[in-house]
């Protein structure tokens, strides 16, 4: 009897040591989704989408925007509902992934959700800016209309493609934004970062579906992106020497998640390191529209190609 009393106390012991130091998630207060990492002035920025449905509901409710701050990768401070679709006087329904960029001293938070049916549009997903001074607001929709409605764009013949911005400020100062469900969409931003400037470019890269992040490594751009992997999503990317393209495809970077269909990326350096954001449903009673948000270590090959995501429940190690 001691020795299995023993046994039984050891191997409880290692499991409250794992949760204890487990960190994926990393936020767990609420539910989370579609990751959009930002840096200013030493800090680590995380915009994320805010999941809200029961456990028996069989869809998406997303009902606002957090923004989570971190300078050592390890502690989070919740800054609270700081956006919302009620903030746009044009939109309804939920509030799917955004990104926010900086510029000139003001922050664009470029948000998907729906239009209402008017005289501008008919419905369907579109894309708005908010602006403030702060990367904790308050925000406010920055032009009074839609930056991208539904039919600005009409390869895709359904009303859900205009989802899921990610802007890119290259080395000349020029703004992109690139987004899009079932096709890749991008189109050049005039400085404001709030008017577009010129005609919508529509691409497919293999595998594309979903949720493009785009940046610039040592001369290199990357476009990386929820693809149709095996089903459920993974994130697979390409590459270029131009951001127009043309794109290099390159494969896939992260496997499935635990308990979501979905994933996201979301990629920053931060303090020497590369950080790949993503969420999963593997909270209690998470799920595909339960989601949480994790990160773990981003690491490149010599030739600039990313190596395979490594899916962990430890997470990162705090930095200073």
């Amino acid at each position: 009897m001691k020795n299995i009393s023993k046994i039984l106390f050891v191997t409880i012991s290692c499991f409250f040591t794992v949760n204890i130091e487990a960190q994926n998630p990393i936020i767990r207060n609420i539910f989370t989704a579609d990751p959009a990492p930002l840096v200013h002035k030493g800090i680590l920025y995380l915009y994320t989408g805010h999941d809200v449905a029961t456990q028996d509901d069989t869809n998406y409710k997303m009902a606002d925007w957090h923004v989570f701050s971190t300078t050592n990768m390890k502690d989070w401070k919740d800054h609270g509902v700081l956006l919302s679709p009620s903030a746009f006087s044009w939109a309804t329904g939920d509030a799917y992934a955004a990104q926010c960029i900086e510029r000139d001293g003001k922050f664009y938070w470029f948000v998907s959700t729906f239009h209402k049916k008017d005289e501008v549009s008919q419905g369907g997903a579109a894309i708005g800016v908010a602006v403030s001074d702060s990367p904790t607001g308050p925000f406010e929709d920055a032009i009074g209309k839609a930056l991208i409605i539904n039919e600005m764009t009409t390869d895709m013949k359904y009303g859900w493609d205009d989802i899921d911005p990610t802007v890119f400020i290259d080395d000349d100062g020029q703004a992109y934004m690139f987004w899009g469900n079932g096709s890749c969409k991008w189109v050049k931003l005039k400085k404001n970062m709030i008017e577009v400037d010129g005609e919508i470019t529509t691409f497919k890269p293999k595998n594309y579906i979903e949720g493009p992040w785009v940046y610039k490594r040592r001369g290199l751009y990357y476009l990386v992106y929820a693809s149709e992997g095996t089903k459920p999503e993974m994130i697979e990317y390409c590459t270029a020497k131009s951001i127009t393209g043309p794109w290099k495809y390159q494969g896939i970077i992260q496997e499935n998640v635990p308990n979501s269909f979905t994933t996201h990326p979301g990629i920053i350096d931060y303090k020497g390191k590369s950080y790949f954001f993503y969420h999963n449903g593997s909270l209690p009673t998470g799920g595909s529209y339960r989601r949480s948000i994790c990160v773990d270590y981003m690491h490149y090959n010599k030739d600039g190609t990313i190596q395979k995501i490594v899916q962990t429940t430890d997470g990162v190690s705090s930095v200073k």
